[in-house]
């Protein structure tokens, strides 16, 4: 059990946190949400006592192993497989003295405990990790040197995983990740023996693979159970609730404020006016529920439409040098309304045919006939590094609207999402989420008639993502995405293409299917891309059928969630109306006894609550573990 009690965390003098609580039953697998810069790497900073808290403490058990992602990414000429394995120190330690230990004893109680901790299934299980993160048998033996800075962070993935600790933090882990390893990450943890938490903006990795939300809010910590969409949907029933209990809270304070003010000055009822005011003050308020404004995306319809097919692609070929093709055989068509996925693992091709189609590569053979007038932007993470540090967004606008006037500009730069403070900043000066925010409205500058996004959303919050999607639907262009964000994807998207095996195809499945794929569940009757065509998988009616033969095992178990979670629904409904009650300084004058009746009630029903919650959460996990196996 993790223990967070009255923790008050401050950076460069803003107070970031502020007197909050919360606590994490084992095993629980939370996703740590907020806002951007509300403190959530901060939190992680004071867990692992690389900060100091203001007041407060972080209570976790005794001799407890706390992993997370180096900072620093591996990059010495050591093989990948050795860089993981030498990750389980005590594993390390242990053979390192079997090579010298001479006392018998010793001897055999070194390899009892290596024995115990299966270093001897060691080498094949970070196998299977540096597998699921994109690296192949060969790629295993290969120096952490031969990599890119990217790649090296999959390896000091790969790495906290195999140390397997007791508590595992994980910040942004899917921002070097292509979706296939998203997908085996969100198996991955879900799956994972001890408790975890992660910060992370990806809603479809919040909704499979945490049964927690920890919400990071206004300085304070609230624990809500389950995945990211009930999370919501609790949050905003809170919230409805907390605006009424605000209302009826000014209701009855203006009530007793107007007597106060009526009869403070009257001998008779200086009483009752004293003690009105006294009950005034036990009343206290309720705060209101803070909206933060999201800033938008609009991504300008095209100036002039251009006739389908837009692109039409026979027998291309494209790669960086000669008679080296990255891809070929590929036949393919854009539409101007098309809605295109790009799929496939890191080092397929997938950017690479980005910038063939965007004419940053020409063709090495074949044919590419490209629709006259055709306008094409082009956004990529990379591309952060090429606005200019010094220069704000109005500059960087004002270089494309030479003879605009300044109020035009500005309203352009306010089109991007960039709020009105942030206008003049240095774009040195920006945020992430601020600078793919410029970033993509410089892209779009031109009225383009195709727009291509690859990884648009690493620096984006939640919310923001979800304005981004309202933006991709709402322009009439053609878009083509690469996005390791399946809820960007299945939410933006009516067509898959898989880049795979040095070509781009069609994929007639779905994400479902593609992520059945990569973690390695049967694959369904109609995925295209079976190894050597054949069908050696169940038959999706087979498949059903045995999914709903593992569902009525599992219904007893699941009788008993279903159980608990109708008495924590009474439970939260009873403290919600002892709390309503209670609130009411009536009750305190003229039932003091059966104020402190209620008072009890809700004491004993909040701890029934919390033990209800820590029995859900432990069934919950069982639950879905027998589902995965």
């Amino acid at each position: 059990m993790i223990q967070i009690t009255g923790l008050s965390a401050r950076i460069a003098g803003r107070l970031l946190i502020e007197n909050a609580s919360v606590t994490l039953p084992a095993g629980t697998k939370a996703g740590l949400v907020g806002r951007n810069g509300a403190g959530k790497s901060t939190l992680f900073r004071i867990i692992t006592g690389e900060l100091t808290a203001e007041a407060g403490k972080v209570s976790l058990p005794r001799h407890a192993r706390i992993g997370q992602v180096a900072q620093e990414a591996p990059g010495t000429e050591e093989p990948l497989i050795e860089i993981v394995l030498k990750a389980d120190k005590e594993r390390t330690a242990l053979l390192a003295e079997a090579e010298t230990a001479t006392d018998a004893h010793r001897i055999a109680e070194i390899q009892t405990r290596l024995a115990d901790i299966g270093a001897h299934s060691a080498e094949a299980r970070a196998a299977s990790i540096l597998s699921g993160l994109g690296f192949d048998h060969e790629a295993q033996k290969r120096p952490a040197s031969a990599f890119s800075g990217g790649w090296r962070m999959r390896v000091a993935l790969a790495a906290v995983l195999f140390s397997e600790p007791d508590l595992l933090l994980l910040d942004e882990p899917t921002n070097y990740l292509d979706l296939e390893g998203t997908l085996w990450l969100e198996d991955y943890i879900r799956r994972y023996p001890h408790t975890v938490i992660i910060i992370s903006h990806d809603r479809d990795l919040l909704n499979t693979a945490v049964n927690a939300i920890v919400h990071l809010d206004q300085k304070k910590l609230t624990f809500y159970r389950g995945s990211y969409d009930q999370f919501e949907r609790q949050k905003a029933e809170a919230d409805e609730l907390q605006m009424k209990a605000r209302v009826k809270n000014e209701a009855a304070r203006k009530h007793l404020q107007s007597f106060i003010d009526r009869f403070r000055a009257k001998a008779t009822k200086a009483r009752q006016a004293q003690s009105r005011i006294k009950a005034l003050e036990r009343m206290g308020t309720v705060a209101a529920v803070i909206e933060e404004h999201v800033q938008g995306f609009t991504f300008p319809d095209p100036e002039k439409p251009v006739a389908s097919p837009i692109i039409a692609i026979q027998g291309g070929a494209v790669g960086y040098e000669p008679d080296k093709p990255v891809l070929k055989r590929i036949n393919l068509r854009i539409d101007s309304d098309d809605r295109i996925a790009l799929l496939g693992s890191n080092g397929n091709g997938k950017s690479t045919f980005a910038k063939f189609i965007s004419g940053r590569l020409a063709a090495d053979a074949g044919e590419v006939r490209v629709a006259p007038g055709l306008k094409i932007g082009f956004f990529a993470q990379h591309q952060l590094d090429d606005l200019i540090p010094t220069q704000s967004a109005v500059e960087h606008v004002r270089r494309l609207m030479p003879d605009a006037p300044e109020a035009k500009v500005r309203s352009r730069v306010a089109q991007m999402g960039l709020a009105t403070e942030k206008m003049d900043t240095a774009a040195k000066d920006l945020s992430g989420g601020e600078k793919a925010r410029l970033l993509m409205g410089l892209a779009a500058f031109d009225q383009p008639n195709l727009l291509i996004l690859d990884e648009p959303t690493n620096h984006l919050d939640i919310d923001s993502r979800n304005a981004l999607i309202a933006a991709l639907n709402d322009y009439s262009g053609a878009v083509i995405l690469i996005s390791h964000d399946r809820h960007l994807i299945e939410a933006t998207a009516d067509r898959l293409w898989l880049v795979s095996n040095g070509t781009v195809s069609s994929y007639e499945g779905d994400l479902e299917d593609y992520r059945s794929l990569i973690v390695g569940s049967p694959r369904p009757r109609d995925d295209r891309q079976k190894a050597n065509g054949a069908d050696e998988t169940l038959s999706k009616a087979d498949q059903r059928k045995a999914n709903a033969d593992k569902r009525a095992s599992l219904a007893p178990l699941k009788k008993k969630i279903n159980e608990i979670e109708s008495l924590t629904g009474k439970l939260e409904k009873q403290i919600q109306a002892l709390d309503a009650e209670l609130a009411d300084p009536l009750l305190y004058e003229k039932a003091p006894a059966r104020a402190a009746h209620r008072a009890k009630e809700r004491a004993e029903a909040a701890a029934r609550l919390a033990e209800a919650e820590e029995q859900w959460l432990a069934l919950s996990a069982e639950y879905e573990e027998a589902m995965a196996g």
